[in-house]
């Protein structure tokens, strides 16, 4: 009833840049929270950024984990459902599978949460 597609990962060198993507589509009246995940080999998996709206979807809030602060910035576009991570700086530590998490209504009012397939983040020389 809700697909996430998300987009942008690959290799890129210490120091470079990517921007991951996820889309969101399907029987959606309205989506208040969406973030970013990542899950290294051997780790947990942890928040790096989220951004909820809110009640008039007017102004959003965000927070990052400590460690992307300052490198990471996360945005969305509500007319496309759609989130985005635009990730500098970035450390051969930022490698892992990012995943995106959507948690909105659907159009009968139940709630709903989507994770994305994940896409990998690798940095390396």
């Amino acid at each position: 009833q809700v697909q996430l597609v998300e987009s942008g990962g690959g290799l890129v060198q210490p120091g470079g840049s990517l921007r991951l993507s996820c889309a969101a589509s399907g029987s959606i009246l309205s989506i208040y929270g969406m973030s970013w995940y990542r899950q290294a080999p051997g780790n947990q998996r942890e928040l790096v950024a989220a951004i909820t709206s809110s009640t008039n979807y007017i102004t959003n809030s965000t927070n990052y984990a400590d460690s992307v602060k300052g490198r990471f910035t996360i945005s969305k576009a509500n007319a496309k459902n759609t989130v985005y991570l635009q990730m500098n700086s970035l450390k051969s530590e930022d490698t892992a599978v990012y995943s995106c998490n959507v948690v909105g209504n659907f159009p009968w009012g139940a709630r709903f949460e989507k994770w994305g397939q994940g896409t990998q983040v690798t940095v390396s020389s």
